[in-house]
């Protein structure tokens, strides 16, 4: 009995630490951008869950100049630009390599595509590391943010209706 007892305890053992060292880079959870203007959730998606994707879910400034909800004006494909930043899907299918969440990222303030790392540092950050034609490269920290803070995106302003004329005139 002692003899099978062992190996189960030290199998279960050595399956748990796995699975807490996997589950030690998952990126998922709500992220507040490193300038603080935006709220990246991450959760896993795609086959079995095993990839990351991410999507906006809140905006410092929701709002254009207009009074209208931010949209995607800077996508290259001209029938894109009218989707809200909210709800935006900025990552789809990040697979796990080397410790980390590989693939690419969409910058809808330039309307471009580039590589990303995505890492857990901590509970509480997320290293971000892009790059385009792997020679224009750049990083950022995004801080662990409440997931209460997710926002629906606002309706549009809506137009005052014209003031209805006499009849008769």
């Amino acid at each position: 009995m002692r003899s099978i007892l062992i190996p189960t305890l030290a199998a279960s053992l050595l399956s748990a630490g796995a699975a807490a060292a996997a589950s030690a880079g998952d990126p998922s959870g709500t992220w507040l951008t490193e300038d603080g203007r935006a709220k990246i959730k991450i959760e896993k998606c795609g086959p079995s869950a095993a990839h990351a994707c991410g999507k906006v879910v809140w905006l410092k400034t929701p709002l254009n100049d207009q009074g209208q909800p931010r949209t995607d004006i800077k996508n290259p494909d001209p029938k894109k630009r009218s989707r809200p930043v909210i709800g935006l899907t900025l990552m789809e299918g990040l697979k796990p390599e080397d410790g980390a969440y590989k693939g690419q990222i969409y910058n809808a303030e330039e309307g471009k595509l580039y590589d990303v790392s995505v890492s857990r540092e901590s509970a509480s950050e997320l290293a971000i590391s892009g790059c385009m034609l792997k020679i224009l490269c750049g990083s950022q920290t995004w801080t662990k943010a409440p997931e209460e803070f997710a926002q629906v995106a606002p309706a549009p302003a809506k137009a005052k209706p014209a003031a209805a004329k006499p009849a008769g005139n």
